[in-house]
């Protein structure tokens, strides 16, 4: 545990106040910490709060629009380890103490109305109560001027929220244009992924599609191929078939 000291008195009240005013368990749980010690570790997220994935756990605090800074520290077995703490108050975005809208049950009913109950990143069709709102553009990167959205399920939601934030344009360019054309904001029509030339496809098989799915994982275990490899390559030797000239004599 980091060692306990009271940094309250370090920020302006109407900074504090904001602080004290977020509700979100996750947030606050992050806000409390650093308020107490100062900062929070990567360690401390998972070992003290049992947050997986840390840097879900700070980007919920800058969504509600406060500054987070990230420094490295000796943690465990004396590795880096990243640390976070509080930035400058005068940072707050747009210079006001708000963050991240709230999304109301309304609008998660026309946004699933528009594109179905399915995770737009994999297509996997879930309840509802499966799927998460998500700016198709990073808030972090446009705010809410972006008002384009996407309903993820929690796997692909957490899979983009990692990819997002160890990409060069998150932490460098925050270049908006370069989000629009990501696989992350647009899985059919992009050109990067992450701003890395990678082409991805995500395919999931349900209900009575998993006896296919079990069909092609033998077959590429008897070939001592791993699957994704096989199901490429099933797919290239499909298309060359498909490609290949018409011999027959007119």
């Amino acid at each position: 545990m980091t060692k306990k000291r009271n940094t309250q008195e370090q920020f302006p009240d109407e900074f504090l106040k904001k602080l004290k005013s977020v509700k979100a368990k996750r947030a606050k749980t992050v806000i409390d910490h650093i308020l107490e010690y100062g900062s929070i570790t990567t360690e401390e997220l998972k070992d003290e709060y049992g947050y997986d994935h840390p840097p879900r756990a700070i980007r919920d605090v800058k969504e509600q629009g406060i500054p987070i800074v990230k420094f490295t520290v000796k943690g465990k077995n004396n590795r880096s380890i990243a640390a976070y703490k509080f930035g400058d108050p005068n940072e707050i975005r747009c210079g006001v103490l708000t963050g991240r809208k709230a999304f109301s049950k309304q609008f998660k009913s026309e946004l699933l109305s528009q594109i179905g109950e399915k995770c737009s990143i994999c297509a996997t069709k879930l309840e509802p109560r499966y799927l998460q709102i998500d700016h198709c553009i990073p808030f972090e990167i446009a705010g809410e001027t972006e008002s384009s959205f996407m309903l993820l399920c929690g796997s692909c939601n957490r899979a983009k929220s990692w990819s997002c934030e160890h990409c060069l344009n998150w932490s460098n360019e925050r270049d908006i244009e370069s989000c629009r054309c990501c696989y992350w904001a647009d899985p059919v029509q992009y050109t990067h992924i992450s701003m890395s030339m990678i082409r991805r496809l995500d395919i999931t098989w349900k209900e009575h599609e998993v006896m296919i799915y079990e069909k092609i994982r033998k077959i590429a275990e008897q070939n001592t191929e791993p699957l994704p490899d096989f199901v490429k390559k099933i797919i290239d030797q499909h298309i060359r078939v498909t490609e290949k000239p018409n011999d027959s004599t007119p």
